[in-house]
């Protein structure tokens, strides 16, 4: 066992890094429902991810366990304080099938439901449907997309659930239903399988154009849906995700997607390539990616996967740059507490904290059933190694 320090002592933490004169480097994990939904010892009931996407009582229940378990369980094994909410937080659950569901719709993608798995589409339409894909006016009017009625529908059932809803004495509160972006190469593989790495290859000009169109319509989907929600058109920071550019070479990268993630971030946020708040979400190995990123759309903070070079990406970077990652989740998963502290202190000794932009999570997003002493050795390697 070792001593978990204090809500003000990580508090502490938080603070110095946020202000850029950081004392230890934090850790904070990265993780959603599926970490209750899919531990059978979390979710004895076997509620299904089917149900919380269409039962309202199945969110009411699910969710609010897994932000006790997160405020609680997990809290001692990250600098995350350890505290439950005034508010339990409710919403409408989607995972990242919306933008399959979304463009698939009116073109025949359905969600899957796997047993031990979240929910996901197979791609739908081949090279063959891009003309006809891209003729589609999809901005009209995104709103009657018959999947986004469907979720506001379902919204509305949960809004109703939760009258008079209470867990440990604290009232839930639904949130407005609002969308993110899987970038536009990973819902081009959403839509279109495979057959868009050779169609980018023939035919680039027109690759460009239809990740253009895909991130157009998500942007005014998105704006509207914030526009309902009463929230701002743009952000002042920019984010985005798009983890299938692992998949192609730089190249290919600036000539075909570059421009579309251009779009999002001058279309969604105030960010420029001069303001240095720019982040992105990239799994896998996608790093070689990453100088180009920061050089041509300004991005200065790197969420990595697996597999990373901490130390190398630190020099490549700069110590400016804010990077977050750790050890790769199989580790997590299937090694020792030894194997975990090992490789995380490793990590930390890269180099990759100079100049104290370096936070710790998992390497990619933790997953269900981790082993409690697995975090603990993260955490211990943390707290032993992580000091500036």
């Amino acid at each position: 066992m070792f001593a978990v320090p204090t809500n003000e002592e990580k508090q502490a933490v938080w603070d110095a890094y946020n202000v850029h004169k950081p004392i230890r480097v934090p850790l904070a994990w990265g993780h959603n429902s599926r970490v209750v939904m899919l531990d059978p010892t979390l979710n004895p009931e076997g509620y299904t991810y089917e149900q919380m996407l269409n039962d309202p009582e199945t969110p009411l229940i699910m969710l609010p366990r897994w932000e006790e378990y997160g405020a609680t369980v997990l809290a001692d094994t990250c600098d995350v304080i350890k505290k439950l909410p005034d508010v339990w937080t409710l919403w409408v659950e989607n995972h990242n099938i919306y933008d399959g569901a979304y463009f698939g719709a009116y073109f025949g993608g359905t969600v899957q439901f796997c047993d031990g798995q979240v929910p996901s589409i197979e791609p739908f339409l081949t090279e063959a449907d891009i003309d006809s894909f891209m003729a589609f006016d999809f901005n009209t009017a995104p709103l009657e997309n018959p999947w986004i009625k469907d979720r506001l529908a379902f919204r509305e059932k949960l809004v109703d659930a939760a009258k008079g809803f209470e867990h440990l004495g604290r009232k839930g509160q639904v949130v407005p239903m609002t969308l993110g972006f899987d970038g536009p190469l990973t819902v081009a593989t959403i839509v279109f399988g495979t057959d868009i790495y050779p169609f980018m290859a023939a035919e680039p000009e027109k690759a460009r154009e239809l990740l253009l169109f895909i991130t157009r319509a998500c942007i005014e989907r998105n704006r509207q849906l914030n526009t309902l929600a009463c929230l701002p058109e743009k952000s002042e920071a920019g984010g985005l995700a798009d983890d299938s550019i692992q998949l192609i070479s730089g190249s290919m990268y600036e000539e075909v997607v570059l421009p579309a993630h251009e779009l999002w971030y001058s279309e969604t946020s105030t960010s420029t390539r001069e303001t240095k708040n720019r982040g992105i979400h990239l799994c896998g190995d996608a790093t070689r990616h990453f100088r180009m990123l920061k050089e041509k759309l300004g991005i200065y903070a790197f969420d990595t996967g697996f597999p990373v070079d901490h130390g190398w990406l630190r020099s490549v970077l700069g110590p400016d740059v804010t990077i977050s990652g750790g050890p790769q989740v199989d580790i997590m998963c299937n090694g020792t507490a030894t194997e975990c502290y090992d490789v995380t202190r490793d990590i930390l000794q890269s180099d990759v904290m100079e100049g104290g932009r370096f936070s710790l999570r998992e390497g990619n997003n933790l997953p269900p059933c981790v082993p409690i002493e697995n975090l603990q050795a993260v955490y211990r390697a943390c707290l032993d190694h992580g000091w500036y």
